[in-house]
């Protein structure tokens, strides 16, 4: 059984990164600058933005955060995404979710050029993903990253079947028309369940390759999985623990214990799937100074 380093391949990753930001540093005397905007307090949203603007300054890019209250208004909201979508010192634009309830996260989504689009969440990056144009758009981060550590593991996907647990703009959808494409990476055939699915065991059973993303704690078991799969975890949940001094601790939708054992490879948690997003929105960042430059 392979066990999937998700920490090692975004460490190497951002390593790539930050030579490539230090070759256009010294080519064209600028470097790629990533703004995230916060509004309210959340904590776990807190701690996810100083871990994105950590390690964008570890690969040399510039990043700014802004933080506002609360109560900030949708409309002043927009004003600020504006203001950045016109910034040309400015390639990628994040907008930590969730937001407050009083703000439109579609009107936001909107709101942000998709040249600038660094998260993929924009109708139109997401529309040229699923024509297959993967040259012309940015991909969302936690799905990008888990084609690169299936091709960083050298895991043959084409012709197998994919099984995506999950249905979500974030992973699931994005996720499963990421395998359907017709690339050496993929070229899967796949099917996706979720919660309406019936007989969900017998479809999971099929798969070559299964993909978690459906937010239950330890929902896929030994007797889901077919002897061989590589199994993707993509699920965080927080699980009461006792032994623990936080009073809990972090696991999958994989029942990791029972599963590993007859899987050929598959991601832990934390360490596997997690730390590939941060890497891919890097990525994603890079990618945009190079169109916004000719590079």
């Amino acid at each position: 059984m392979i066990r999937i380093d998700g920490k090692k391949v975004s460490t190497d990753l951002k390593n790539e990164l930050k030579t490539q930001v230090g070759e256009l540093r010294a080519k064209v005397n600028c470097v790629p600058g990533l703004t995230v905007i916060i509004v309210g307090e959340d904590p776990a949203s807190q701690v996810y933005v100083r871990n994105k603007a950590k390690s964008c300054k570890e690969t040399g890019m510039n990043s700014t955060v802004i933080e506002l209250p609360a109560e900030t208004s949708q409309d002043e909201l927009l004003e600020r995404i504006d203001a950045l979508n016109n910034d040309p010192d400015v390639h990628g634009i994040l907008v930590q979710q969730p937001l407050p309830s009083h703000i439109e996260e579609y009107a936001v989504t909107m709101a942000i050029d998709p040249s600038k689009d660094v998260d993929g969440f924009h109708p139109e990056n997401v529309g040229q993903m699923v024509l297959g144009n993967l040259d012309k758009c940015f991909i969302s981060c936690t799905p990008y990253g888990i084609l690169e550590l299936l091709k960083r593991y050298e895991i043959e996907t084409k012709g197998k079947h994919c099984v995506v647990v999950g249905r979500s703009n974030i992973v699931g959808k994005p996720m499963a028309n990421l395998m359907l494409q017709k690339l050496r990476e993929t070229n899967c055939t796949v099917t996706v369940c979720h919660s309406a699915t019936r007989n969900m065991e017998e479809l999971t059973r099929q798969a070559d390759i299964l993909v978690a993303a459906i937010g239950r704690a330890n929902f896929i078991t030994k007797d889901m999985v077919k002897p061989g799969a590589v199994v993707i975890d993509v699920g965080i949940n927080r699980i009461d623990d006792a032994s623990r001094k936080s009073g809990y601790r972090l696991v999958g939708d994989v029942d990791f214990d029972e599963v590993s054992p007859i899987s050929s490879a598959i991601t832990p948690v934390p360490g596997g799937v997690g730390p590939m997003t941060i890497a891919m929105l890097l990525h994603n960042t890079l990618q945009s100074f190079m169109r916004a430059h000719n590079l």
